[in-house]
């Protein structure tokens, strides 16, 4: 990645951050406090009088914290000049934005990212959309989601870094790493993190978006909390609450959540912010009574800001005056608001972010771009290849290019696309015309909605003309994302139909599946020669399709969550619990659990991802048949390229405990390592294992490891097979 020149902050000598905070709460009034806990979102991007003139005065009186929407530099710079130079005390804002992969240039929607398991490049992702949010006068991104997510059929799985708690966390260490760098925001390349949704937004009953969960304590620590500890443990500066409940209480208004655990437990010191307007929700929750009472729940049980809904500012100043919030409680809030102000060096100059000419050179520079591009194709996903129909010459070839995805800019974006402009998407037909000129025949066929098959003659034409299909198929921009939960899994509208046309054809197929999830292919598997999976993979994402279908680029992702074969099987996830009847007693025995139509197992493992080449995994040895309690062991692994060219393999190591006080999962990810191997090449991969790493919730719900008898297995997905074993001492 380029290097560009960054203003530095002015040197900070004199008091500490805690001490100036002391200072300036002392100085405050309570009405001002307050308004430190007040965010509001703009209106029309704020670009007009009447759009923002209602809060002017209270942005005058010091009486709002954080604005979230205000974007560009220019905006930004206007609403902070308000703020600083008309309020009492100077106290200048924090704007937020959802940069959820990306500020213009789009990176792949963070499910694809996660399938890449490169976690370096993860980061680079995050600190270059931390380099164009920040010049545009951005402070603040409301990511990572570090949600666990183990039904497809959530729409918001597409934020996700998939099913498992090990490869979570590990992807959220490297985009708060990519977001906040160490931390000392002496640049202006970083941007605040917020680590959300907390917590176990993702297990929301059928797959429903907001709707409520049903998890244990257990489950919460064991599943879906080691993300956000992970984020929390990499210094992120900030938390949100989720807008579902847990065990009967709202997350917005949860006390065990946002004090006992973020706080007490955690040792948490920045601030939590609501999600928009989720205390106002502890009313349909029916939790409440109305917005006053919401207020009062939420902010005792630990919220600190009020995202957009209006609870705390009309009501947080009376509840202190009448004792029902004490002062420390408030100074507390407010105290980590500004703590985040300083750190940022707000204070020392409320414009650093705003340059309008560091955002014009910093916006689609061609080094984001090609790390874009780079990253897009190290997540795309090969799940079949049948007789290496992949790569594709690039030339002498006839190719028609099919399918409603195949040059649809904002949808190959996809969700939460922050400032993105549809033209600056390379599209795949955009970036195959380049490979293949007047080789390339292009046909749209149909769109992702609806039923109109009057573009289904061109397609046919199209590959009658052709050597060989590629179909883009999948979802929408509006197809995945927040808010756009499925009860089915199946390609929308008439694209299942276009494909058996063209199948009828008897070309070859190569289907390109982008969506923001998991898509039934079992039905459509056998109509098709290889199933490439870009995901919504970003501006650059024709190109990197492009490296990949034509073997540029080796593929090497491989998937962060299992591939169902149907609905009926969802939540489906190889991290599962054995039952008392796991597999049949006997021969032929049926009474074990089971489908009596469909096999238990998934399409495509958890892990799974094919390569251009092959690799074979041999030796496994353990160092030791004992692991003691204040030891380590290393599993070490022989790992060669049997194909005729280089290729990346993510070598993946998965722990069975045997017996535990409580079930234990048939596996866990304790491990991964992504190599590269010349062809021919062999190389040993060695991982590390102590007893921390074989650590869980016990039956007495304290945290540890139980002496016994493990298993290890090492291999390319979670169905590996080469096996040893070693006993916890």
């Amino acid at each position: 990645m380029a290097r560009f020149p960054l203003r530095r902050a002015p040197r900070r000598a004199g008091p500490s951050i805690d001490d100036r905070v002391r200072d300036l709460l002392s100085r405050m009034t309570l009405e001002e406090k307050v308004g430190q806990l007040v965010q509001y979102s703009s209106r029309e991007d704020m670009t007009g009088p009447a759009s923002g003139s209602s809060i002017t005065p209270q942005l005058e009186k010091g009486e709002v914290g954080s604005m979230l929407n205000v974007v560009g530099a220019a905006e930004t710079r206007r609403w902070q000049q308000i703020a600083v130079e008309h309020s009492r005390l100077h106290i200048p804002l924090l704007f937020g934005l959802d940069v959820i992969h990306g500020y213009r240039t789009l990176f792949p929607i963070p499910l694809a990212s996660a399938a890449s398991w490169d976690m370096a490049r993860i980061e680079q992702a995050e600190h270059i959309a931390a380099t164009e949010a920040a010049a545009a006068g951005i402070h603040w991104t409301f990511a990572p989601m570090v949600d666990i997510a183990r039904d497809p059929r959530w729409g918001r799985i597409a934020e996700s870094a998939g099913e498992d708690p090990f490869l979570g966390a590990a992807v959220a260490r490297a985009r708060v790493r990519g977001f906040q760098g160490d931390g000392s925001f002496a640049g202006t390349d970083r941007v605040l993190a917020c680590a959300k949704h907390f917590a176990a937004y993702g297990a929301a009953q059928a797959g429903r978006d907001y709707f409520t969960t049903d998890v244990t304590e257990r489950v919460l620590r064991d599943v879906y909390f080691p993300p956000f500890q992970a984020a929390k443990a990499e210094g992120v500066a900030t938390f949100m609450a989720a807008f579902n409940d847990i065990d009967g209480t709202p997350c917005s208004a949860n006390p065990f959540l946002l004090d006992q655990v973020l706080r007490r437990e955690w040792g948490f010191k920045g601030f939590v912010v609501s999600d928009w307007g989720s205390i106002e929700e502890l009313r349909a929750h029916g939790n409440v009574a109305d917005i006053r009472e919401a207020a009062l729940k939420a902010f005792n049980a630990g919220l600190d800001m009020d995202m957009e809904n209006g609870a705390f500012g009309p009501h947080v100043a009376e509840f202190v005056r009448t004792g029902k919030v004490s002062l420390a409680r408030l100074d507390q809030a407010v105290g980590a608001i500004l703590a985040a102000k300083f750190r940022l060096g707000l204070f020392e100059d409320p414009y650093r972010f705003s340059d309008e000419q560091r955002q014009a050179a910093l916006l689609l520079a061609p080094a984001h771009l090609e790390a874009a591009r780079d990253l897009a194709r190290r997540s795309c996903v090969l799940l079949k290849n049948k007789d290496a129909v992949l790569p594709l010459k690039t030339s002498g070839l006839k190719v028609a290019l099919v399918g409603p995805l195949a040059d649809a800019p904002l949808d190959q974006v996809g969700t939460w696309h922050a400032k993105a402009d549809k033209n600056d998407t390379v599209t795949v037909r955009a970036a195959l015309e380049k490979v293949y000129g007047a080789g390339l025949r292009y046909a749209r066929g149909c769109e992702t909605q609806g039923d109109d098959r009057s573009g289904f003659a061109a397609a046919r034409a199209a590959a009658a003309a052709s050597d060989v299909v590629v179909l883009a198929l999948g979802e929408d921009v509006f197809q995945s994302g927040e808010s756009t939960s499925r009860a089915s899994l199946d390609f929308s509208g008439p694209q299942i139909a276009l494909l058996e046309e063209l199948h009828r054809a008897g070309k070859p197929i190569v289907l390109l599946l982008m969506a923001g999830r998991p898509l039934l292919l079992e039905k459509i598997e056998p109509m098709v020669d290889a199933i490439l999976v870009p995901w919504h993979p970003g501006t650059m994402g024709g190109p990197a399709v492009a490296d990949v279908l034509t073997g540029a680029y080796n593929p090497s992702g491989k998937l962060p969550i299992s591939w169902p074969r149907s609905v009926g099987q969802i939540p489906l996830f190889y991290a599962h619990k054995n039952s008392g009847r796991p597999e049949p007693l006997r021969p032929k025995d049926p009474y074990f659990s089971r489908y009596i139509d469909l096999p238990n197992s998934p399409q495509f493992p958890f892990g799974f991802g094919l390569s251009y080449t092959s690799f074979v995994y041999d030796q496994l040895r353990v160092s030791a048949p004992v692991l003691t309690e204040s030891g380590a062991l290393t599993v070490t692994v022989r790992v060669r390229n049997i194909g005729r060219r280089a290729g990346e393999e993510v070598v993946q190591l998965y722990v069975r405990d045997r017996v535990g006080s409580v079930t234990r999962p048939v596996r866990e990810l304790k491990g991964f390592q992504k190599i590269e191997l010349a062809a021919g090449e062999a190389r040993d991969v060695a991982f590390s294992l102590t007893p921390a790493d074989l650590a869980f919730w016990r039956a007495d719900m304290t945290f540890g490891a139980e002496p016994g008898d493990f298993d290890v297995f090492v291999g390319p997905d979670a169905t590996a097979s080469l096996t040893a074993s070693f006993k916890l001492d």
